[in-house]
């Protein structure tokens, strides 16, 4: 058990000092999901392994195939950077959960792990932004975007995505560090160095709000409006073509997918994250229990949206046929199905061998 005056946790998943709510609010008692202990390092882990080979695999794609790359490539390649210094910094996470919040790393690797936090948070949305820009210019002004995409203008667009963000992420840096408290050693906000305490609010609210705003709610709506477009644009060119029903149904379905999965994996945390602000500064009137609710799901809701950093690759990049085929070439799959494919078709006789192969080639191709 802890008293509610004690810890609370951040705008990044993890806890921080929280002596300074209503007088109401300080009778609160919060009890500690005992469980969190052992299962958020089991999930942290999962994606760190998920996400370090994935985005792995992507980047190296991407790097490989650098003669014949599209820009809708290089953004792919940014995200999954971006996602990849994330996911090196979760065994960290994992360890200081485990430990009942105890940072044994000390105050630069706190600052350290909690910038990169940020960072990805912002480049990989912008990112994914640019990605929608990317394919909204392709398909529906294909003609007529090509100077807004040639490889200066996403060279530009690249280096304001990571200034940006590097920037959106530095009040992290500058303002988390370790202290000891009950025995622990905790990394968190200090905000002694910028304000008095009497001001703090203030602050959590301005980064609140800078996280929220254009590390979601923007982003989000600009791609739901590329997508919109894209998908009246697709509807449009195949209405007429019976032939290509599937092909429109399967690449409206894909890009329903990349928005909604954003989505889902992010919109838990801006909320749960948006009710406690609210009820810190005093515009809602939550009672003990609701507001004990709202801080054990922080870390759950921060969970959900660090998976997005190992679905990407898959959402991105392994939708992509052309990208996939590329993974099997620098890979040496390719090999590989040929060869089995081979060995099929020297048993079967000539008609039945024509569509055997055909069968295997395209379950292996969508399959494998």
């Amino acid at each position: 058990m802890h008293n509610r005056t004690e810890m609370e946790y951040d705008d990044y998943g993890h806890d921080y000092n929280y002596d300074y709510m209503n007088d109401s609010d300080a009778s609160c008692i919060e009890s500690d999901w005992d469980l969190s202990y052992s299962l958020l390092p089991v999930f942290y882990m999962l994606v760190f392994v998920l996400g370090l080979s994935g985005n792995g695999v992507v980047i190296f794609t991407v790097w490989k195939a650098k003669p014949k790359r599209r820009s809708a490539d290089t953004y792919i390649g940014n995200l999954a950077l971006a996602d990849l210094a994330f996911v090196v910094t979760l065994p960290l996470w994992a360890t200081y959960t485990a430990l009942g919040f105890h940072w044994p790393f000390g105050s630069a690797l706190c600052k350290i792990s909690s910038y990169l936090v940020l960072l990805n948070m912002f480049a990989s949305v912008f990112c994914l932004t640019c990605l929608s820009f990317d394919r909204y210019l392709a398909i529906v002004h294909s003609l007529s975007s090509a100077n807004l995409r040639s490889r200066s203008t996403m060279i530009i667009s690249l280096t304001v995505i990571w200034l940006l963000s590097g920037l959106l992420a530095l009040p992290s840096l500058i303002l988390r560090d370790t202290r000891v408290e009950n025995n622990r050693t905790l990394c968190d906000l200090d905000f002694s160095i910028v304000s008095k305490k009497v001001n703090e609010k203030l602050w959590i609210g301005g980064l609140s709000i800078m996280t929220t705003l254009p590390g979601f709610l923007l982003p989000l709506l600009l791609m739901t409006i590329f997508y919109c477009f894209i998908g009246c644009k697709v509807t449009m060119h195949f209405q007429n073509l019976k032939k290509e029903e599937q092909k429109k149904k399967r690449l409206l379905k894909i890009i329903t997918t990349l928005v909604v999965v954003f989505a889902i994996c992010w919109l838990p945390f801006h909320i749960v994250k948006t009710i406690h602000f609210l009820d810190l500064m005093g515009y809602l009137d939550l009672s003990c229990n609701a507001q004990n609710v709202i801080v054990s799901l922080h870390p759950y809701a921060t969970c959900l949206a660090y998976i997005n950093s190992c679905l990407n690759p898959f959402l991105y990049a392994f939708f992509d046929l052309r990208f996939r085929s590329q993974c099997f070439f620098f890979f040496g799959l390719n090999k590989t199905i040929q060869k089995q494919i081979s060995n099929t078709s020297s048993s079967l006789s000539a008609q039945t061998q024509k569509s055997e192969i055909h069968s295997l080639a395209t379950k292996c191709w969508e399959h494998c």
